[in-house]
């Protein structure tokens, strides 16, 4: 028989779980193929139960990015600390596990991801979102001891997204590019993108 009645360190600890969880499953399935009944069942709990924490699926999604947000800038530190990486080499190593999110356990959107969850945010969620995100990238930027002007931010945030986007959504979203060369593309932006914050942090 369920359990019909939770202390609130119970429910707290539970609503952790459905997070921590939901994170790893959407690292490694998408956000698309990850259900919300495979996230309650391995959590041990109802589905009815389920829907006393997140009133939606989207609700959870945008709790397990912000989970995940400090442990992104834990791993830019330990990058930028590692004596075997040069600063170039970090910050490679950094967008390039962010664009292979699913090998990292970093969770990211895909364009149809984007669509269909902000469609569904009321405007107040939405402004919380890009004060979190706002706050993530600079962050990053500074691990990387990049000034994080609100100007620079906002390019971070556009070209970081612009090459995640372009290596999920090829072939399937994005049929006129080319597949065999997405990996060749991939490496060009990220190439590029290195090089001109390396510009920028010589003139810091």
């Amino acid at each position: 028989m369920p359990k019909v009645a939770y202390t609130e360190e119970e429910r707290e600890q539970i609503r952790k779980d459905l997070i921590a969880i939901g994170l790893e499953l959407m690292a490694k399935q998408g956000f698309q193929h990850t259900t919300v009944e495979q996230i309650y069942k391995k959590v041990g709990i109802s589905r009815t139960f389920f829907y006393t924490f997140f009133s939606t699926k989207e609700d959870l999604i945008l709790e397990t990015l912000y989970f995940q947000q400090p442990k992104i800038i834990e791993y830019a530190n330990k990058l930028m600390n590692d004596p075997n990486l040069s600063w170039r080499d970090s910050i490679k190593k950094f967008l390039y596990s962010c664009v292979h999110g699913e090998k990292y356990g970093i969770a990211v959107l895909t364009v149809e991801e984007q669509q269909l969850i902000f469609n569904r945010l009321s405007e107040e969620s939405y402004k919380v979102f890009r004060k979190k995100q706002a706050a993530l990238f600079g962050n990053v930027l500074e691990c990387f001891g990049l000034k994080a002007t609100k100007e620079i931010i906002d390019l971070f945030i556009n070209l970081c997204l612009g090459i995640i986007v372009i290596k999920k959504a090829i072939p399937k979203s994005l049929p006129l590019f080319v597949p065999e060369a997405v990996d060749d593309t991939v490496d060009f932006q990220i190439n590029a993108m290195v090089d001109f914050f390396e510009e920028l942090k010589d003139l810091n």
